[in-house]
């Protein structure tokens, strides 16, 4: 993730961008309803917001892809807050992040799209499919941390296969995603106990405030 600029061609740049865009615009539709119909939801937003930035901004150097690793925070945002925010969230804490060194203005679109949308929804997508099962709370948002981290990475990897080696993604695919791996899978594990402990947390004290619902109520501890 954080891929900087100069790396990807101007073509996949303008792409990226082309997809993450109706996922903010939706993000920020949402945002504004559920700010009118809970006070409690802006200074959520806001908390994580900070967090997602917080989290995303740790990173470990990964030479073989020119890029870097580090924990997302998206998976356990989108439950508390909701998905499509989340993306929005990313995004900006994805621009700020770029004043510290971190991505570039070119592929925010890019990286848009690996943490915010792939990271965020696949993590979100585990997160409801355990809680239709009964897991525990706790299991299924250590899951959705873990899962939604990978997947992130996964989708970074592509995004440079298919910018860089055009003529044979999926091989270079499979070698980004395993330079990302040595460093990834560990902060993937602490994704997973962080995830499951703040959900937790904020489940067992604030229940109201788990507003992260998509397909129906998913949220109850």
């Amino acid at each position: 993730m954080h891929i900087s600029d100069g790396i990807l061609t101007p073509e996949w740049c303008l792409a990226w961008f082309a997809i993450a865009i109706p996922f903010i615009a939706i993000g920020v539709w949402q945002m504004k309803r559920n700010t009118k119909e809970n006070a409690s939801y802006l200074p959520m937003l806001a908390m994580m917001g900070a967090a997602v930035f917080i989290i995303s901004v740790w990173h470990i150097p990964v030479p073989v892809t020119g890029s870097c690793s580090h924990p997302i925070g998206t998976p356990m945002s989108a439950i508390i807050v909701g998905p499509f925010p989340t993306v929005v969230l990313s995004t900006i804490a994805l621009f700020f992040q770029t004043f510290f060194g971190h991505g570039g203005l070119t592929t925010l679109g890019a990286n848009t799209v690996s943490m915010g949308i792939t990271g965020t929804f696949g993590g979100y997508l585990i997160y409801v499919l355990l809680r239709k099962i009964n897991s525990p709370l706790w299991v299924a948002a250590g899951m959705a941390g873990f899962v939604g981290d990978i997947l992130c990475y996964l989708a970074a990897a592509l995004e440079l296969a298919l910018s860089l080696n055009p003529g044979s993604v999926l091989s270079h695919w499979a070698i980004y995603s395993l330079g990302y791996m040595p460093t990834q899978l560990p902060l993937a594990v602490a994704e997973f106990v962080f995830s499951a402990g703040i959900v937790q947390y904020i489940a067992d004290r604030r229940p109201d405030l788990m507003l992260g619902k998509l397909w129906g109520e998913v949220t109850d501890a």
